[in-house]
């Protein structure tokens, strides 16, 4: 279980990583104003639309990782061996 949890947590830590380096280079638009959640650039180019799509992609893989490493491989493991005691 631990395993488990080490994995989800470099996941996580990772996917928010990336997410807060390009947050804080697309979406923050002064110090002193919004920062991380500003909104995206009005004319993005190709790069920029790249970045803000792996920004994105980095968010969901975090969250989307973790809760696969906590909650639906250990959920998967105790309902495999519910039904191998039971058969």
């Amino acid at each position: 279980m631990a395993d488990e949890f080490v994995k989800g947590f470099v996941i996580l830590s990772l996917g928010i990583l990336v997410w807060m380096t390009f947050a804080g280079w697309y979406n923050t638009p002064s110090f002193y104003d919004t920062q991380l959640v500003g909104p995206n650039p009005e004319d993005p180019g190709t790069y920029t639309t790249l970045a803000l799509v792996v920004k994105e992609a980095a968010f969901y893989f975090g969250i989307l990782g973790a809760v696969t490493f906590w909650a639906l491989i250990p959920a998967g493991r105790r309902v495999r061996t519910h039904y191998a005691e039971n058969n």
